[in-house]
């Protein structure tokens, strides 16, 4: 668990932030520019004077109350920058060393030859900096923080000067760190879609305060993340498990709390964990079992709630077994068949509007 409860006041903006959430996993801390995110992940890494309190996993890093405040160096924290910060006069080796020197003795979270596989470094190793694009030095740059061996990977905006065909390159990587190693992640980010694919938990700031804190799954029905992001970013995010793949088709079979699902997936094995998202926009309600339809997904459900949103429209909540489907439909829609909360519902899904991220590794079958 990290906990923290923070008084930060900076050139005139004043952080005043109080949030928990589990550990290990990646937790985005989201919010417009101008929110405090920087401002939080620094305060947190002691770069800032701060007042308050910051413990993770029972560990207490700064409590004024008692005179306590563990110096920067002292937290094993691994933070990687918007900028980067990469020595330039050194080449990709060089700059990974400098990470591991800074490890304490005896604390292995991973090794060396390890972390180079994982990040795909082996290719980069004889470089220097301005040899690389921008995804290879984002790579190095996370290289260069484990290597530290951390308690707490900082991650201040990493993407955000990337186009978008580089941040497809790093973020598979960023899931490989999150789902291979117990080393909490805090995730800086104003993209919705980082958040979603990536984030055990979101923290949602605004004007220096947490408005919001819990899994991506909950927030998505907080009007003030919705007013942020926009109704289309919205949806769910529902763990699956690739239970079989038909070759001919190209589609694979998983399976989630709420009922089997087909998608396009790529690479797919069975017994594999997947992170499925499914955007409010991409789904289709019906209030009676579908028949002869092109769409390849229906989970049968109860409809939970209607929620207003600004623009007129209404997102329906789907309880569907364990999970929580959104769907965003027209008031009109909602009227004509006559929607109650309580009432059994199909929720539809295209295969092709499904996004998959594997994570993990295949079941070991018993």
């Amino acid at each position: 668990m990290i906990e923290a409860g923070l008084s930060v006041v900076r050139d005139g903006f004043t952080l005043e932030a109080e949030f928990s959430a589990p550990t290990p996993g990646a937790i985005a801390i989201f919010g417009r520019s101008g929110s405090g995110k920087s401002t939080l992940v620094s305060a947190i890494a002691g770069l800032l004077p701060s007042r308050g309190r910051i413990a993770l996993d029972g560990t207490t890093w700064l409590d004024t109350s008692r005179g306590i405040d563990v110096p920067t160096e002292r937290r094993r924290i691994g933070y990687v920058f918007q900028d980067l910060r990469l020595f330039p006069h050194l080449g990709v080796r060089a700059n990974l060393g400098y990470g591991a020197r800074r490890a304490p003795p005896g604390a292995g979270v991973a090794a060396e030859e390890e972390i180079v596989e994982l990040l795909g470094l082996a290719p980069l190793l004889g470089r220097r900096v301005h040899q690389l694009s921008g995804g290879e030095r984002q790579r190095v740059a996370l290289g260069r923080a484990l290597l530290s061996q951390p308690k707490l990977l900082l991650l201040d905006e990493p993407l955000a000067a990337l186009d978008a065909a580089r941040r497809d390159e790093v973020l598979p990587y960023l899931e490989s760190l999150r789902d291979r190693y117990a080393i909490p992640m805090l995730y800086v980010s104003h993209q919705y879609d980082e958040v979603l694919r990536l984030a055990t938990h979101v923290v949602l700031l605004e004007d220096g305060r947490v408005r919001a804190s819990g899994t991506p799954s909950e927030l998505s029905l907080d009007a003030r993340l919705r007013r942020i992001v926009g109704s289309e970013a919205v949806g769910a995010v529902l763990d699956a498990e690739v239970a079989s793949v038909d070759a001919a088709s190209g589609l694979a079979s998983v399976a989630t709390a709420g009922g089997p699902l087909r998608l396009a997936l790529g690479d797919a094995v069975v017994g594999r964990r997947l992170r499925l998202q499914i955007l409010a926009r991409d789904v289709i309600l019906a209030t009676e079992r579908p028949r002869a339809l092109s769409v390849r997904n229906a989970l049968q459900g109860r409809l939970g709630a209607l929620i207003d949103e600004e623009d007129g429209a209404l997102l329906a909540v789907v309880e569907v077994g364990g999970s929580r489907l959104l769907a965003r439909i027209t008031r009109a829609a909602a009227e004509e068949l006559e929607l109650k909360a309580g009432q059994p519902v199909w929720a539809l899904v295209k295969a092709a509007s499904l996004r998959g991220h594997v994570y993990g590794r295949a079941r070991t079958p018993a």
